[in-house]
């Protein structure tokens, strides 16, 4: 694993006897898209508020770089919260280079940066207009712009690709990858599971409190597959003695002969005679496909809340 960026160790917070976050600890690593994830209420928002220094956790620590977080280090931070905050009667460009010197940038680096990436998704017509003028998906645009101008090290991303349509979607997800690749790192927050499974090099599972599940998503899933191969067989000869053979198998199961003189059925590759097994499969059949069964993200996500209770 990469250098963390973040390392949170032993974190709880506590709101009048509810626990919010229960000895809570991950590490973050640079320059990668980490996926943060759990059911509402699981301890998201307030793990996000910690590293915003909008709370304060009860006890732990959190490190930012190699030293203990403090509020200078918010400068290093873009956040996109789920519910959006623009000043709706401001000119954009004067409000995005307004926030970006609360960040700590110069007026002339916070226009230089608003050229580049107005530029960049060909919006200039846009900065003498006012929020207020413009859509929902518009409006997102340039709350994500607001975001990153001041190039932060941390990149809070909370449900990022609410309100966009699928093309305007693709265009955020790559800026995002971009970001990644320019050494950028990446909390993402989001019940989208197509978009974790796409982008995340690591995810955590927050649930009732506490971490359930870490890792990377590649390992978690190669963790959590159930050993099956998915099977289509074309049936050369004898059709009954193979189907004879099929039922006398227990590995094998979820069997489906079609019209076709084809076949499609699930094999318990963990079994100590799978390897015969589709050894005498192939003796009168040819294989059409074959497919291993790895859990998807949203699988692994539902997995393990009904694990830990609903």
């Amino acid at each position: 694993m990469k250098s963390a960026l973040i390392q949170i160790d032993n974190l709880t917070k506590t709101y009048q006897g509810f626990k919010a976050l229960d000895d809570f600890s991950v590490q973050i690593p640079q320059a990668s898209i980490y996926g943060l994830l759990g059911p509402n209420g699981a301890g998201k928002t307030t793990l996000i508020r910690i590293l915003n220094q909008i709370i304060y956790a009860d006890n732990g620590t959190v490190l930012f770089n190699g030293h203990p977080l403090n509020a200078e280090d918010v400068s290093q931070i873009g956040y996109l919260p789920e519910e959006r905050g623009l000043y709706r009667n401001m000119k954009i460009g004067e409000q995005l280079v307004y926030l970006a010197t609360l960040k700590g940038m110069s007026v002339e680096q916070a226009k230089a940066q608003l050229n580049f990436w107005f530029e960049k998704f060909q919006i200039q017509s846009w900065i003498d207009k006012k929020v207020s003028g413009l859509s929902k998906g518009m409006a997102q645009k340039v709350q994500f712009i607001s975001t990153v101008l001041h190039r932060p090290k941390l990149l809070i991303l909370d449900e990022p690709f609410s309100g966009f349509d699928p093309v305007n979607a693709e265009v955020i997800k790559n800026e995002i990858i971009e970001l990644k690749n320019n050494g950028t790192t990446v909390i993402l927050s989001t019940h989208r599971m197509e978009s974790v499974q796409e982008l995340c090099d690591r995810i955590c599972l927050i649930h009732q409190s506490k971490k359930i599940l870490e890792g990377e998503v590649h390992d978690l899933q190669q963790q959590a597959k159930d050993r099956v191969y998915h099977i289509r067989l074309q049936i050369n000869e004898n059709r009954p003695a193979l189907e004879e053979f099929i039922s006398s198998c227990e590995a094998i199961f979820d069997v489906n002969f079609t019209g076709e003189n084809k076949v499609d059925l699930k094999l318990n590759y963990a079994d100590k005679d799978a390897d015969a097994i589709l050894k005498d499969l192939l003796s009168t059949s040819s294989l059409l496909h074959l497919e291993d069964q790895i859990p998807s993200v949203q699988e692994l996500f539902v997995r393990n809340i009904k694990k830990h209770g609903n």
